[in-house]
């Protein structure tokens, strides 16, 4: 299977999704808390070893221009990590209204009743399937 995580990193959350390079697919997989800038590693660790993904893709914020802005660096740190702990090809990937498709997408799904107001956490493991599936029609 052709397996890979996307992520959505925040300073309070990193979203992460699965997906699939054979149907370009990908879906929310988890909101994973951070605390003092480090993202809960057992998790993280555990849907690794659960899925084996091959690559991992890291949604990069930049701003309206296309330049850095302050949690690119955080991002940029996130992706570094990743690659050193896992040893797996990490790609960044322009994230630029990843969040407000996500939150379409809950929003769509409240008023068809398949979410709920509980669920707002799991924007963020939204947002990284944007960003990963977004990618996968690109590459």
């Amino acid at each position: 299977m052709s397996c890979l995580f996307g992520f959505d990193v925040g300073t309070k959350i990193v979203g992460m999704a699965v997906g699939n390079r054979l149907t370009a697919s990908a879906r929310a997989l988890a909101a994973v808390a951070v605390r003092d800038g480090e993202p809960d590693w057992t998790v993280i660790d555990r849907l690794r070893q659960e899925w084996l993904p091959a690559e991992l893709v890291v949604g990069l914020p930049l701003d309206i221009d296309g330049k850095d802005q302050p949690m690119t660096r955080t991002a940029r740190k996130f992706a570094a990590k990743l690659e050193a702990r896992y040893g797996l090809p990490v790609v960044l990937v322009d994230e630029r209204h990843s969040s407000r498709e996500a939150a379409r997408r809950f929003a769509d799904g409240r008023a068809a009743g398949l979410r709920k107001k509980s669920d707002a956490q799991t924007i963020d493991a939204e947002a990284a399937a944007v960003i990963l599936e977004r990618w996968l029609v690109q590459s």
